[in-house]
């Protein structure tokens, strides 16, 4: 299957993603656009239905279509599916379902837990698919770093995101407060700045290039986060 038909599918589902991926060397980009539209068709199963059943069924039918991959026999015919087959081994697999699970929160309109579950889940969405990246396109950056950057990365698309989370029905945040905002704002930049990005780890890292200015952004305005005016 076409690595163009990849592209497209993050063109028109993420175009942060995709800027950032267009960036990066050719060779990267033949692993890095099956991964981020695997992604693409994760994060949009919830929104495509209004029934929770369905979308489950969505999400069951990439987890099992990963735990093919991961079997190493017969794989379905897809046009994602084919070449993610091609970049990702068996532990990657198992850091895509654990996202794919993470994602199940996105089906209902319970609120989070509590702080740890909102962090978690930005983990694992967010730092979960840097890792998936950075592996697949031969990095060698410990693990922890590349979650902590991506976990920044993750919190800023996440507060761009809240506004329409919040119309939708959603509780997007634990504590909705300008000072718990800020405060997440705040661990975020700790985040980035406790981690340094090795060369041949860049180009998966590419997409959360935005987090540091939006968490400035963020830790000077918080009330940005709420009335969607954040830039």
């Amino acid at each position: 299957m076409s690595i163009a038909a990849c592209a497209e599918i993050v063109r028109r589902g993420d175009a942060d993603r995709f800027l950032a991926t267009m960036a990066a060397p050719v060779a990267a980009r033949k692993i890095l656009f099956p991964i981020y539209a695997f992604n693409v068709e994760v994060a949009r199963a919830p929104w495509v239905t209004d029934e929770p059943l369905i979308a489950e069924m969505r999400l069951q039918w990439w987890h099992d279509a990963l735990e093919e991959i991961k079997a190493g026999g017969s794989i379905r015919h897809h046009e994602v599916v084919t070449p993610l087959s091609e970049v990702i081994d068996g532990e990657t697999v198992e850091i895509l379902q654990r996202l794919i699970r993470a994602r199940r929160w996105d089906l209902y309109k319970n609120p989070f837990d509590d702080e740890a579950h909102f962090a978690g889940y930005i983990d694992e969405t967010s730092g979960g698919l840097a890792l998936a990246a950075v592996r697949s396109a031969g990095g060698k950056m410990e693990e922890e770093p590349i979650r902590d950057v991506a976990w920044a990365a993750g919190l800023a698309s996440w507060f761009l995101a809240v506004p329409q989370l919040a119309a939708s029905g959603r509780f997007p945040l634990v504590n909705g407060s300008e000072a718990a905002i800020r405060d997440l704002a705040v661990e975020g930049l700790r985040r980035l700045a406790s981690s340094r990005v090795p060369k041949d780890a860049r180009a998966a890292l590419l997409p959360c290039w935005r987090a540091g200015p939006l968490l400035r952004q963020i830790k000077s305005r918080p009330w940005r986060v709420l009335d969607g005016s954040l830039t």
